[in-house]
């Protein structure tokens, strides 16, 4: 493990670090640290509280976790820990994400845990929100944030320009041929 780390990722199961893969690249590509845990808070509670220990001692500022079915992960981190905690939650078969989603937003006063969409956005959208937390105090970050939106919006207009360029049959044909 590293000295520090800004953003302590836990997943409930293995199958969960599919949808991290992309909200990952973005910490590397920022160069933000974190670290990155399988534990489950109904199998093996001792391990998650180790977990959430080691990663309060390398400095972490924030904990993205992310849990699907009774998803109760995220508010036992919360139960754990004084640091913000962003819950993920993860689609199943037998409820639609909705059985994750309602766990994970329906804590009890005083033990918060914030919220994002289910699914791989969801972890994209958890680590901007982590990152866009650790920039208060972090002007560098803050600028590495800017740029990294300035992209997003350069990728939308440019997808745009395509568009208008090719026309609607054309356009959607090229998104077909690249999936």
């Amino acid at each position: 493990m590293e000295n520090k780390v800004d953003i302590s990722i836990i997943v409930g199961s293995r199958s969960d670090l599919v949808l991290l893969v992309k909200a990952v690249k973005i910490l590397t590509e920022l160069g933000v640290s974190y670290s990155l845990n399988i534990a489950s808070a109904h199998r093996s509670s001792f391990y998650l509280r180790r977990c959430i220990r080691i990663a309060e001692s390398l400095a972490a500022k924030v904990f993205i976790v992310v849990a699907g079915m009774a998803a109760a992960l995220p508010g036992v981190v919360a139960s754990e820990t004084i640091l913000p905690v962003i819950g993920v939650p993860v689609s199943s078969k037998n409820f639609s994400s909705l059985d994750s989603l309602f766990s994970i937003v329906q804590m009890p006063e005083g033990v918060p845990v914030a919220t994002v969409t289910v699914g791989e956005s969801g972890a994209v959208n958890a680590v901007i929100l982590a990152l866009q937390i650790i920039s208060v105090g972090n002007e560098d970050l803050r600028d590495k944030l800017k740029t990294h939106r300035a992209k997003m919006s350069e990728i939308v207009v440019e997808e745009d320009l395509k568009l208008q360029r090719n026309g609607l049959e054309k356009f959607v044909e090229d998104l077909k041929s690249k999936c």
